[in-house]
């Protein structure tokens, strides 16, 4: 009994000592949480999450600061251990004050709270590498959310929960919240130095959250030397961008964007100063009063700057111009963007990061509620007055490309948008003597409410995460679902790993090239077609693809 006891006092004593930097915890309970679980050390202090289903999990944790409009900083350090098991806040933005429920539906939105201080990220790994010193670690993902530049937050979906795929792929998934709309991309720098980086301190945290990776990833058992940054929509759009940034360079080794081909270019400071320069028209102050806006309160300041967006738009149109380009979103402030996308400089600094790249079949389309319950008749007269007498040539190309096409409505909501897009940006980064293209097109279609969703943008979400059990009321949840899942969040594993999607659930994925157009076809079948939809994007774009 002694002996027992003995036993018995030594284990209490040394169990938090095995915790604090413990592999596995032999807990059977879904959570375990409490003193010395998951604590890992950071360059700033210790942070504590918790460990759900063996998955260890941090939120929260601060990974710079910054005061408005400035670039941001490291994060103040602090002492004893950091609580990090709640998301962070989210950047301020628009507040939602209704929804359209059946496309609210399948989104189910988390909103989070806001504050400006809101420069964290979150952290999934099968293990901390305490124990593990001098090991390679494992590849790190690191997603940034959609939203545009504008809203969205990493919190927003379910399907961004990384336990899935961290599980599924002995990989380190990391995503972050920073700065969006006019706390991130108002360009003040007509106004001195002290605002040079306000045009891009959005970006600019991005880079800062890659630099916590690099510095940190390790005690979290990630490879800082094998990070993939990836993207949706707006997060694809971000990728793009710190793919052109210098500053990003060598934080990241690999690249996905989905749905988020559009930025093709960025802001022209002049432009994007014009901005500023109508915000303070709007707020009454003078050049010399530039200082108050960091007082202002971010609602008056966000209303004020959406006045001035108007009025320089309605300035340009007014003059004969372009208002493209217009609104929050990479400035080519020749500082932390100094070339366009296409020039030489810019595609030699991409050049060695492997890139997958991709859309969804309907993306927005399936937003309109007119085109549902179309005859044939109506499909018909819906797309002669968008191509005219190319109409019946538009309807054999979607039968060429679509061969189970069949409603009507199958003709009218393809996305003609974002595809061409990405195709031109996957043209342009697939040059001899660079890093890999890798295409996909998701065609999967949801069958739920009947349908209406189809692959609408956001719709391969859950797949990659491997989250069709969160993120039920957007796939229905069944089989094929589940399998397609497997098999998409299994290639972004591949991809995150060597820089290659291919695995043995897929057919063989070759690289992309402008003559071969090879595309992986995602849906309940897998299929590579070569230029799968070029005649269709040809009359739709009027443009040689």
């Amino acid at each position: 009994m002694k002996i027992k006891t003995t036993l018995s006092s030594l284990l209490v004593i040394m169990f938090p000592l095995l915790v604090a930097g413990q592999a596995k915890t032999e807990s059977t309970d879904p959570i375990v949480a409490g003193k010395g679980i998951a604590t890992v050390p950071t360059e700033s202090g210790s942070v504590r999450g918790y460990v759900h289903n063996g998955t260890f999990t941090f939120k929260g944790i601060p990974y710079a600061k910054a005061e408005r409009f400035m670039a941001p900083t490291k994060p103040d350090s602090w002492t004893g251990v950091r609580s990090s098991m709640t998301y962070g806040p989210v950047c301020p933005m628009d507040v939602t004050t209704t929804t359209y429920d059946e496309i609210e539906f399948p989104f189910h939105h988390n909103w989070g709270y806001t504050n400006e201080n809101c420069l964290s990220l979150n952290v999934w790994t099968p293990d901390i590498n305490t124990s593990k010193k001098g090991t390679a670690g494992r590849p790190v993902m690191v997603w940034l959310h959609g939203g545009g530049f504008t809203a969205g937050s990493s919190v927003e979906l379910p399907s961004y929960d990384g336990e899935n795929l961290t599980k599924k792929g002995d990989v380190v998934v990391v995503t972050v919240n920073h700065r969006l709309n006019v706390l991130g991309y108002l360009d003040l720098s007509a106004y001195g130095d002290k605002y040079k980086n306000s045009a891009n301190a959005g970006l600019m945290d991005l880079v800062a959250a890659l630099q916590w990776v690099h510095q940190n990833i390790a005690q979290f058992g990630g490879d800082p030397g094998n990070v993939t940054i990836f993207g949706q929509s707006g997060g694809g759009g971000k990728v793009t961008s710190l793919m052109n940034a210098p500053s990003a360079k060598g934080l990241f080794q690999k690249a996905i964007v989905q749905s988020g081909s559009y930025i093709t270019s960025f802001t022209e400071s002049e432009l994007a100063r014009k901005v500023g320069a109508a915000l303070l028209s709007e707020l009454n102050l003078q050049a010399n009063q530039i200082d108050s806006l960091q007082k202002i309160p971010y609602e008056r300041l966000n209303a004020a700057s959406k006045k001035a967006i108007r009025k320089v738009a309605d300035q340009l149109k007014a003059d004969g111009k372009s208002a493209a380009g217009l609104g929050w979103g990479p400035v080519h402030d020749g500082n932390f963007l100094p070339n366009q996308p296409n020039e030489p400089a810019a595609i030699a600094l991409a050049k060695s990061i492997p890139l997958l790249v991709g859309s969804t079949k309907n993306e927005f389309t399936p937003f309109n509620p007119s085109t549902r319950d179309l005859n044939m008749e109506g499909a018909k007269a819906n797309l002669q007055k968008k191509y005219g007498d190319k109409a019946d040539a538009y309807m054999a190309a979607v039968k060429k490309a679509y061969p189970e096409t069949v409603k009507p409505s199958d003709y009218t909501d393809i996305d003609v948008n974002f595809r061409p897009l990405t195709v031109q940006q996957a043209n342009a980064k697939a040059i001899p003597g660079a890093a890999p293209v890798y295409m996909y097109l998701f065609t999967w279609q949801s069958p739920v409410m009947d349908g209406i969703y189809k692959s609408m943008h956001c719709m391969e979400l859950p797949f990659v995460f491997d989250n069709i059990d969160l993120c039920e009321e957007m796939t229905g949840g069944g089989k094929a679902a589940h399998t397609l899942a497997d098999k998409m969040s299994r290639a972004w594993i591949a991809f995150a790993r060597t820089g290659n999607p291919n695995h043995k659930g897929l057919p063989t994925w070759p690289a992309y090239t402008p003559e071969n157009g090879a595309t992986m076809i995602l849906d309940n079948t897998n299929q590579v077609k070569n230029h799968p939809d070029k005649d269709l994007l040809q009359i739709a774009t009027g443009k040689t693809m």
